[in-house]
């Protein structure tokens, strides 16, 4: 008997209509020939730090941090629950313990000779099911791998006759392994340290901060921009009747309108003749096939649906057999796929598309495909009228620009250009575009208008009649989903300007992209970010509007308070992590080496000597008693955001901020405020007027106090 453990019951199910007639049972569908069962995702997750320490208090302390494991141990998943006294306890869900139950009887029947592994197709997949195997299974059995790059029956069987040995994925489980390891590394050692010290809840990631320090970073450069003037000269004439418009490259500052002035009269006085007019016909190209950003992108653009929306309908989709696997990072096929492509081609011309088989190598690139090919149609097509509004404007957005990519007809342009030369002074190239046969565009939405140019010759003088005009900077823009997302794919990437003119060209040069993303440079993956990114939400870090990210004020206390505790969680930091993890997956190192970089990391954070001149300050923790209360004579203790007395229920108003004069005061001259009355003396304040100044602080009655005796 061949036992294949699905990731979830909606993947046993297909499995189930590919295999054939199955008798359902408890947990579990089985034939003569096949048993198929489930998990309901992860089943196990790693243990808390107590587990490691043999602490009994579940409460957090700066003791057992950091946290470096010898070995990492899993259990089965638990919740957080209360007690009826109010006592927080971790119970395993009966569900769960039912369930796994079942799989560990099913793996050690002696009837079952093969188990298979039908996780997901992606790293996650591959160690949810081999955790359960792992944690089952009581003998050796031979063990396969079931690779699903969609959910339809015909896919299913295929892959049932094409199994590999388990063996022959080890490198995935590796990476798979590493990132779980390294995340809850970061996430609960780094977690608890923030929180100790802040006294709020901070979700301290290795991914997480990165996104929110992004917009974070975004959002004040927004709201510390301040607008200059500036010229540039343009011209507005009309030559034949047909006006002319042609804008100068140099900027000139607020200062320089006399300089801009005099420009301007120089082009007027030397003249402008056209030196070339060109004009060809043109095939425009499509846009290339979604990988899951891409889709989430144009979704988010174009009918304001979340990442998280987006995700849960692409999934529903993907389950239902009608679209390939979700989370892929690529925009291209594989050319094992082309027989593939034929048949999904054939059956979409059904539906009346005029569609042809292309083999291109913008289309059809095994270099550009680490596990998953890009998100197509399958053969298998809905019922419209079966499906929700939004997923209809999923599978639609997906299915047209399969048909455009597919297209037979191409979008026919004619394409002009013509340089205007001023004297030795500066070339002025005016460009045109008009569509003459739409082709693929009849499918797929193309946003560009018609742009005619005038009609001139090589040789012709044109009226001219510059001038000084008056603009003025403009602040960055917010991210949207679509500019948030490209920055993770790659937050590296230095140009994107000729980006959409190379794709429509056909020359689509991304090969920059597709190395970062094969390095481990981006920030998340295509199967974590959605979900990361949702957390932040959740966390009140961030908001989405339309499709338009803005930082809120936990955000912004997340970043400020992190990095007064020297946590440099960055895209750097990030994206070296990233690249051990492909490194991991590629053979050049092990778990382990992955495992002791993230840990090397964490412990510089820990052991940081704290100073004015590197690390930020030292304020203490949470919940810190500094001294006593010069109003009352109770403790003061160090709060989330300041120094505040223990009798504030009593009335008493004794408060001090953690810094004064955009100074960080270090808890280390606090406790000596208080118990001598004054500190020594702090360089590095900074006055309404901006100028830095030195003082030493002493209590003044109810409030602190500059101190300037010399």
């Amino acid at each position: 008997m061949i036992l294949i453990i699905a990731e979830k019951p909606s993947l046993a199910r297909n499995i189930v209509a590919g295999i054939g007639k199955m008798d359902k049972k408890d947990g579990y569908f089985e034939n003569s020939e096949y048993i198929v069962t489930w998990a309901f995702g992860h089943l196990f997750s790693l243990v808390d730090i107590e587990s490691y320490t043999g602490s009994e208090s579940t409460r957090w302390t700066l003791t057992n941090l950091p946290c470096f494991p010898e070995k990492f141990r899993f259990e089965l998943r638990a919740e957080e629950k209360r007690t009826k006294d109010g006592k927080k306890v971790k119970a395993t869900d009966p569900g769960v313990k039912k369930q796994f139950a079942i799989i560990e009887k099913l793996c050690n029947r002696t009837d079952v000779t093969t188990i298979v592994n039908a996780g997901d197709a992606d790293r996650e997949g591959e160690i949810i099911v081999r955790l359960c195997v792992d944690n089952a299974l009581r003998t050796n059995k031979e063990k396969k791998r079931l690779w699903l790059p969609d959910q339809t029956p015909e896919t299913v069987r295929a892959a049932l006759a094409d199994m590999k040995d388990e063996s022959e994925y080890e490198r995935l489980a590796d990476e798979g392994f590493a990132r779980t390891y390294i995340d809850w590394l970061y996430g609960v050692n780094l977690t608890r340290y923030a929180t100790i010290m802040t006294g709020k809840l901070l979700r301290v990631g290795r991914v997480i901060v990165p996104i929110v320090r992004a917009i974070y970073e975004r959002d004040m450069e927004i709201l510390n921009f301040k607008p200059e003037k500036y010229y540039v000269i343009s011209s507005s004439a009309k030559t034949h009747g047909e006006l002319v418009e042609l804008t100068g490259k140099e900027k000139f500052s607020a200062t320089e309108l006399e300089r801009a002035e005099a420009v301007a009269k120089l082009y007027n006085e030397t003249g402008a003749v056209v030196v070339s007019s060109k004009s060809k016909e043109d095939k425009i190209h499509p846009g290339k096939l979604y990988s899951l950003s891409t889709l989430q992108n144009v979704l988010g653009k174009r009918y304001k649906m979340s990442m998280s929306d987006s995700l849960a309908i692409i999934q529903k989709l993907y389950e239902e057999g009608y679209l390939t696997y979700p989370r892929t990072n690529s925009e291209y096929l594989a050319t094992a796929e082309k027989d593939k492509m034929k048949t999904i081609i054939a059956n979409i011309a059904k539906l009346g598309y005029a569609v042809k088989f292309k083999d291109s190598k913008s289309i059809f690139d095994d270099s550009k495909i680490e596990s998953h090919s890009a998100l197509t149609p399958t053969y298998k097509i809905p019922d419209k009228s079966k499906l929700s509004e939004k997923e209809n404007q999923v599978y639609s957005t997906v299915l047209r620009r399969f048909v455009a990519v597919f297209c037979a007809e191409d979008c026919i342009a004619e394409k002009s250009e013509i340089t205007i030369r001023v004297g030795e002074y500066e070339d002025f190239v005016l460009k045109g575009t008009v569509i003459r046969e739409p082709g693929w565009t009849k499918y797929d939405e193309y946003t560009a208008k018609d742009k005619i140019l005038p009609k001139l010759e090589v040789g012709e003088s044109v009226n001219i009649d510059f001038s000084p005009e008056e603009k003025q900077t403009t602040p960055p823009k917010h991210y949207t989903i679509e500019t948030l997302n490209n920055y993770l794919k790659n937050p590296f990437k230095s140009d994107k300007a000729k980006a959409k003119e190379l794709e429509e060209s056909g020359e689509i040069d991304d090969a920059e992209d597709y190395k970062a993303i094969f390095e481990g440079l981006e920030l998340g993956t295509e199967a974590t970010r959605t979900g990361i990114i949702d957390n932040a939400k959740k966390s009140g870090y961030i908001d989405l509007k339309k499709d338009v990210y803005t930082i809120l004020d936990g955000g912004i206390h997340l970043i400020t308070s992190i990095e007064k505790l020297g946590i440099s969680m960055d895209k750097y930091k990030t994206s070296e992590l990233g690249k051990s993890l492909k490194k991991v997956y590629h053979g050049e190192i092990t778990v382990d080496d992955s495992v002791k970089l993230a840990e090397s990391e964490i412990a510089k954070i820990f052991s940081a000597v704290r100073s004015r001149d590197n690390t930020p300050v030292d304020t203490g923790k949470y919940g810190e008693i500094v001294g006593v209360c010069p109003l009352c004579s109770r403790h003061v203790v160090r709060g989330t955001r300041g120094y505040g007395c223990m009798g504030y229920a009593d009335g008493c108003k004794f408060r001090m901020g953690l810094s004064l004069c955009n100074r960080e005061i270090p808890i280390s001259e606090v406790k000596r405020l208080f118990a001598e009355g004054r500190t020594a003396r702090l360089d590095g304040f900074i006055s309404k007027s901006g100028k830095l100044f030195s003082a030493r602080l002493k209590i003044d009655g109810d409030k602190v106090s500059f101190d300037f005796d010399r």
